[in-house]
């Protein structure tokens, strides 16, 4: 278990790292080279780097942009919100995590779509508990970012992860409570809510990896790992000092 929740304190690490990175005038390209090189240094490999044939150790996705979004020349501008997943890769276990942070002030829109984006995370995870349904998780997601007025993704979801960094189950952002697998202490789950500001139409762009908004405004993108128990829930990738939601 320590190298399981060691890959989860990287990710972690790694992912407020970048956080700190996300201002006017850098280019994604720029994130990803510090991921790479922050792993290999902490003794780690980022997960996505050729998964699949993806190109790069992160994703960056920045306003229309809903998941997936390739690191290259784009540079920031103040008042985008950009969307950041990270995986890890540790002694044959895996992580994953994801954030949204506005690149310098941004809108009061695109700041309520990210709180309420983080705290439909949040309201997933308190139902990752032993004996509860996979759409328990699902519906809390999808209540809470109703309930204000925004979208959750249906064309993405969340996923077990742990010796493989996709892994049965699939967890959908929506979906009525008390179906599907029952979860067990032991389970690790990735939860992570992708909410739009305006429908959840998405479609993928000619890269064949870019998932965008159709209605063309903005998404945001948060995601823990976890840790089913016979308590409370564990949150693997929860930076130290980070506030639960």
């Amino acid at each position: 278990m320590e190298s399981i929740r060691e890959c989860g304190r990287m990710a972690a690490l790694v992912r407020e790292e970048l956080r700190a990175l996300i201002r006017p005038g850098i280019e994604t390209r720029e994130m990803d080279a510090f991921v790479e090189k922050r792993l290999a240094k902490l003794g780690g490999k980022p997960a996505f780097k050729g998964y699949r044939g993806y190109p790069a150790s992160v994703c960056v996705s920045v306003n229309e942009e809903v998941v997936h979004g390739i690191p290259g020349q784009r540079k920031l501008v103040a008042g985008d919100l950009v969307s950041v997943d990270v995986g890890v890769e540790y002694k044959g276990f895996f992580s994953d995590t994801a954030f949204s942070s506005g690149a310098g002030e941004v809108v009061s829109t695109a700041t309520a779509l990210m709180s309420v984006t983080r705290a439909a995370l949040w309201e997933g995870i308190r139902q990752a508990r032993n004996g509860n349904h996979v759409s328990d998780i699902s519906n809390a997601v999808q209540k809470f970012a109703e309930a204000a007025g925004f979208s959750v993704v249906r064309d993405f979801v969340g996923h077990g992860i742990g010796r493989h960094l996709h892994e049965d189950p699939q967890i959908p952002n929506y979906g009525a409570p008390g179906q599907g697998m029952v979860l067990k202490a032991g389970q690790m789950l990735a939860i992570e809510p992708m909410v739009n500001e305006g429908g959840p139409a998405v479609r993928v762009l000619g890269n064949g990896w870019t998932a965008v908004a159709v209605d063309g405004r903005r998404s945001a993108h948060f995601e823990h790992t976890v840790l089913v128990t016979l308590g409370e829930p564990e949150v693997l990738t929860l930076a130290e000092g980070e506030a639960r939601a």
